[in-house]
């Protein structure tokens, strides 16, 4: 088990820095200090390893315009509030508060500067049975328009199990919405191919209904026998192809006490490789990448684009500060924020 470190960029007259885990098992997980990102994993698989995640191996491929112009959020740590907010605000303690608003007139992923785009502090942890880095953040107060000063740890480790865990803790000095995962798209192929020929599974029978923006309204839906009801396994391209979309659906777990459960698994059968995650949150978005554009590659040729990879992207309820009741939307100033997800490759 190794950590090694390099310059990868300069933002903002800062340093850019790059970590790569390794693990006994030949195993690789490459995560940069801006917005605390995973910009590459590269998985075992039979001779040989494969790459199963949207990035680029240099910094400048996420200042590109294609890229920005896009926003697909490859791999980075999002905050202070996953997916939308509706009308970019919210009422607190009797008090409203406006935030950005950088998807139509809702709030996306904590604004126009959120937790990706800002530079992270990194500690490489000495742990004798996992790779092991640890970034942290502080948020100021009223920052994108935020109230409370938060202190935002995220530890990344990469286990001789194939397994990436990602631990957050965070505190605050004042009670404000909160709401971390991590954006990283996953192609099981190796972007051989598109993702339709993956096997989707989610352990829930329920999904949040959405408004015509976009925003979770606070309805479940019951999916009994829907074509997006995926306790069992279902091809994707084949539920695609019965809802005439792309999967952007954030299903809903039954976890009042936050405990660490299995939520989904996805399975590519040509490269025999299955991603299986587990989580702590209430709820899970499984994106299809069905804005993500064609132009955008790895510097070495691999092609990203829309249905090429997915996200399993663990939260709290979407627009959850403006949704009464949804589970721990905020965090107040004598608690304390914790969350954990596995994704675990086998």
């Amino acid at each position: 088990m190794k950590v090694e470190k390099e310059t990868f960029g300069q933002w903002e007259q800062q340093n850019v820095d790059l970590y790569t885990l390794t693990n006994t098992k030949g195993m690789t997980v490459k995560i940069m200090t801006y917005g605390a990102t995973i910009t590459s994993i590269e998985v075992p698989n039979g001779d040989t390893t494969k790459q199963v995640a949207c990035g680029f191996d240099t910094f400048q491929g996420y200042l590109s315009e294609e890229y920005k112009g896009n926003s697909p959020y490859f791999g980075c740590t999002v905050g202070r509030y996953s997916s939308q907010i509706k009308d970019a605000g919210f009422t607190l303690n009797g008090e409203k508060y406006d935030l950005t608003a950088n998807a139509g007139n809702n709030n996306l992923h904590g604004g126009g500067q959120g937790f990706d785009k800002r530079i992270w502090s990194a500690t490489v942890v000495e742990d004798s049975e996992n790779a092991q880095v640890e970034m942290t953040y502080v948020s100021n107060d009223m920052e994108e328009g935020f109230p409370g000063n938060v202190q935002i740890k995220v530890t990344f480790s990469l286990t001789d199990e194939n397994e990436i865990v990602i631990d957050y803790d965070a505190t605050t000095d004042k009670e404000t919405p909160l709401s971390l995962t991590n954006h990283t798209y996953f192609n099981l192929s190796g972007f051989k191919d598109s993702v339709e020929g993956h096997q989707a599974q989610v352990h829930t029978n329920k999904r949040l209904a959405l408004d015509d923006t976009g925003a979770a309204t606070g309805e479940i839906l019951q999916l009994d026998g829907a074509p997006d009801d995926l306790r069992e396994p279902k091809r994707i391209g084949d539920v695609h192809q019965e809802i005439k979309d792309g999967f952007e659906h954030f299903y809903v777990f039954d976890n009042p006490d936050f405990k660490l459960q299995p939520v989904a698994s996805v399975s590519d059968s040509d490269s025999e490789l299955t991603l299986k995650v587990s989580s702590t949150e209430p709820c899970m978005l499984l994106y299809t990448g069905k804005y993500t554009s064609d132009e955008l590659k790895r510097e070495n040729g691999l092609p990203y684009g829309k249905f090429r990879a997915f996200c399993c992207e663990t939260h709290r309820y979407p627009n959850g500060p403006n949704i009464p009741q949804s589970p721990k939307s905020t965090t107040k100033a004598e608690e304390a924020f914790k969350s954990r997800t596995i994704f675990k490759f086998v």
